[in-house]
């Protein structure tokens, strides 16, 4: 399945897990998002920042942080799903099991893929999600990054 899927409301989604819920748009991965996020970071270990460095490397050339791919999560959920106006708030909760499994070339496409892997709610007016999340590089039979993102949605006070 190629672009958006919007399928699910956060009201909607505890009848859904292990259900997927979504599969964003790709994003490129530019040098510029690449020093952007070095400069903001600090990080500029040369295989991000190095064009020819990195190409003297095996990776063949500049990759993106795996904290930038990382960091992206928040942009490719926001197409997926869609949140319920200003009666609630997102607070990310944790990560578990985050791994970087395949380097993101400088160039490459990547998207978030989204199950629901957990919904509870432990009191009124509070959502805890736990999303099964693989970021998967177009191309390419491994991922970049496979993850579970752990979220609270919290209603308003009246």
């Amino acid at each position: 399945m190629d672009g958006t899927v919007m399928i699910a409301v956060v009201q909607d989604l505890k009848d859904s897990v292990g259900v997927e819920i979504g599969l964003s748009s790709w994003i490129t991965i530019d040098q510029q998002m690449i020093d952007a996020f070095a400069a903001v970071t600090g990080d500029y270990q040369f295989i991000h920042t190095d064009p020819e460095a990195a190409g003297q490397t095996a990776f063949g050339g500049t990759i993106a942080h795996g904290f930038l791919t990382l960091s992206l999560l928040p942009k490719m959920i926001e197409e997926c799903v869609t949140r319920p106006g200003t009666q609630s708030t997102g607070v990310n909760y944790g990560l578990d099991d985050v791994r970087f499994v395949t380097p993101v070339p400088v160039g490459a496409r990547i998207r978030g893929r989204f199950v629901l892997n957990d919904y509870i709610e432990p009191r009124p007016g509070v959502r805890k999600l736990c999303w099964d999340v693989t970021v998967e590089i177009d191309g390419q039979d491994k991922p970049a990054l496979v993850a579970k993102w752990r979220s609270l949605r919290v209603e308003r006070k009246s």
